[in-house]
């Protein structure tokens, strides 16, 4: 039996990914690895391997992922933290040599897109459409940002440059509330400002690739943000209600977001966009890795967790009737914390209320 390893279990992503593996035709013994071990005893994966937070991501935690590959020779490695990818990409050629597979972008493509603002100049420079955005290194650049980026009610749009989760994400006009708060993230010269798009919509474009081909892709759009209440910004990357969806603007514009940075992909690209006033979508970032609903794709009839293994272990190529959004639309995962989301359509969810007579007054 083939063995995966999988890193960061014991939270939503890789479990996501560990129950679509489970799913799957062939069977794989899954081996866990988390720096927490609280995430650890609370993963699926069939054997767990703790390598400590104290070890961050330098040579120490390099040394013992090796030692865990050379140990339990799994198939295929599968990274579920964007820090960890960007890491753990700088020796692929140690983690090769040990006979474990890797399926990811190369090493600058990976350095690109974990950068927010690398990746902004990179599409700008391709005439792709983004929201002007600028580094914020400085006071001064701070200032100057409110003027040159500010909407009608000066606002802008801060965020970290490296991280997920929404991580430092601002929408302000404040010009002393927005140096204070870079100031709490120690975030002077890794933040970057921009213009604050209009419009709520979102939508991501999940897809795998193999050698410059694509295999699979699919869009959702966000309906909600979980928890996004808790947040100044509203936005926690934690989806709400998610919905499948399909639009020949988004594919294209995903489509020409990958190949700005990457001409020949290869491994997993989830493109976030925002729409903006006019209700084109922007690019906002690529990651790497399967999103944390990728689970939603598999309990509607698309297992991409399986196509990626499958490709990589086994040789073997889904047989698809349409390689982009082969999913119908209007699907919605309803999803919250300590409970089991929920696969369902809104026409569903409108009739149930209106047969148990629930009216909103």
């Amino acid at each position: 039996m083939e063995k995966i390893v999988i890193t960061d279990v014991g939270v939503a992503p890789a479990e996501n990914v560990i129950k679509s593996f489970n799913k799957s035709a062939t069977k794989e013994k899954i081996v866990g690895v988390s720096r927490n071990p609280f995430n650890l005893f609370s993963s699926k994966a069939e054997t767990k391997n703790h390598i400590p937070y104290e070890y961050a991501f330098g040579d120490n935690y390099k040394n013992s992922l090796l030692d865990l590959l050379k140990k339990e020779k799994p198939g295929l490695l599968v990274f579920m933290n964007d820090r960890e990818i960007l890491e753990a990409s700088k020796y692929r050629d140690e983690i090769t040599a040990t006979g474990t597979k890797l399926f990811m972008p190369e090493h600058e493509v990976i350095e690109a897109c974990t950068d927010k603002y690398k990746s902004y100049k990179i599409w700008e420079a391709q005439g792709i459409k983004v929201p002007k955005t600028m580094i914020v290194n400085n006071r001064d650049d701070l200032k100057k940002a409110f003027h040159v980026l500010g909407n009608q009610e000066g606002k802008i749009w801060l965020r970290s440059t490296i991280g997920a989760g929404g991580k430092g994400a601002l929408p302000t006009n404040d010009y002393e509330f927005a140096a204070n708060w870079i100031d709490i993230y120690k975030g002077w010269g890794s933040f970057t400002a921009s213009e604050l798009l209009q419009s709520e919509k979102t939508v991501t474009w999940l897809s795998i690739w193999y050698e410059g081909e694509l295999v699979v892709a699919q869009t959702r759009r966000r309906k909600s943000w979980g928890f996004g209440n808790r947040t100044l910004s509203g936005v926690t990357g934690i989806t709400g209600v998610g919905e499948t969806y399909s639009d020949e603007t988004v594919d294209r514009v995903a489509l020409d977001t990958i190949l700005a940075i990457d001409a020949k992909p290869h491994g997993v690209y989830g493109v976030d966009m925002t729409y903006d006033k006019n209700e084109f979508p922007n690019p906002t970032e690529i990651n790497m890795r399967f999103f944390t609903t990728c689970y939603f794709f598999t309990e509607a009839g698309l297992n991409m967790p399986e196509i990626y293994k499958d490709i990589i272990l086994y040789n073997k190529f889904p047989t698809l009737e349409s390689k982009i959004n082969p999913l119908q639309d209007g699907l919605l995962w309803i999803r919250d914390m300590d409970r089991e989301p929920i696969l369902t359509t809104e026409n569903e969810v409108m009739k149930r209320i209106q047969e148990k007579n629930i009216y909103t007054v």
